[in-house]
């Protein structure tokens, strides 16, 4: 629980109204409650300020001259996020190493850690205070896990891969799986060790089910602060740029380096050894098949600029009568040519 004035304080925001009403939750504003704080960040539902049942609501501007208590701040939905890590997303007291677990001998797991049952951690692994391990997590030799992240069940940190601080791997992730490399053989394929590491910096999330892998050689690196969905496929030597979003079922192959500040929709894929600037936003579906200069909004196969394929996509359910149309169009030119040959 907490006051307004408090919330307000927490996200540099201000209070209009009533600033000692006590928070005890945050709901969305069509079923919120007394006790309960909202947010408008959309102007279309500025109507609900006058209906709905919270104590408070989180929004811009200057309130419309509403008289339920209000915390002002230019960004709504960043003000709502950190209020509802403050008030539903306290982090357990550390536990330490729990029965069941399996510690190597060698393994470094700071105090301030929690290792839940059925996790592994293998020889010369380091393992930093406050993070913790959920059940099921493997984490391979000489593995380095930083401070304050969270493992979910299932994961797997495999063999000489880091992991910065403040880190959240989701469950069933693989941070460090083999790459897909094969030299050919004749008909057959001759498997290329995959001896690189994979170094995740602060600060990032990776999905569930989500595979890294690791580099032939060298590094396979996700920079600071991005964020990474569900069953998304990153393949060896691939460097993603800090701040990037990599939305659920992308597809990125090997060795293309991917600028900041990127945004990939869902289903997009990304052929191998590209290089892709700043800030570029890819539609989903989109499919990259040669580099891109950044500062760009692109969608389609092969992408395109987003308003040009916008205007293209209106013409496609066309395309059958359009078809047939110009079938008609041919024929009338041809009748009209002979008509002038036999003239």
């Amino acid at each position: 629980m907490a006051t307004l004035k408090e919330l307000a304080e927490a996200v540099g925001g201000t209070v209009v109204g009533e600033e000692n009403v006590e928070i005890r939750n945050v709901a969305p504003i069509e079923v919120a409650a007394e006790g309960d704080i909202t947010f408008i960040a959309n102007p279309k539902y500025a109507s609900w300020l006058a209906r709905t049942g919270a104590s408070a609501v989180i929004m811009a501007g200057e309130g419309h001259g509403s008289d339920k208590p209000l915390l002002l701040t230019p960004n709504p939905y960043l003000a709502f996020a950190k209020i509802l890590g403050l008030l539903r997303g306290q982090r357990p007291e550390p536990r330490g190493i729990l029965p069941g677990a399996r510690v190597a001998p060698t393994a470094n797991v700071a105090e301030g850690a929690t290792v839940h049952p059925g996790c592994v951690i293998a020889e010369g692994c380091s393992v930093g205070s406050g993070t913790i391990l959920h059940p099921g997590v493997v984490v391979y030799e000489n593995a380095i896990i930083g401070e304050d992240c969270i493992v979910h069940a299932g994961a797997i940190v495999r063999e000489g891969c880091r992991l910065g601080n403040r880190v959240i791997v989701q469950p069933n992730a693989v941070i460090g799986s083999d790459g897909f490399g094969f030299a050919p053989d004749g008909g057959k394929y001759f498997k290329i060790p995959q001896v690189g590491t994979v170094v995740i910096e602060d600060d990032v999330e990776i999905g569930a089910a989500t595979c890294i892998d690791r580099a032939t050689l060298g590094t396979t690196r996700i920079r600071r602060g991005t964020k990474i969905d569900n069953l998304v496929q990153i393949a060896h030597n691939v460097e993603v740029g800090e701040d990037t979003i990599i939305v659920s079922q992308v597809g990125i192959s090997g060795s293309t380096r991917i600028g900041r500040h990127c945004t990939f929709g869902g289903q997009v894929g990304i052929a191998g050894h590209l290089t892709i600037g700043d800030n570029v936003m890819i539609g989903a579906r989109g499919g990259v098949a040669g580099d891109l200069k950044g500062d760009q909004v692109l969608s389609g196969v092969p992408v395109m600029p987003h308003k040009e394929w916008l205007k293209a996509s209106m013409s496609f359910a066309k395309l059958p009568e359009m078809r047939k149309e110009i079938g008609r169009l041919r024929r009338q030119l041809e009748e009209l040519e002979m008509h002038i040959k036999k003239g």
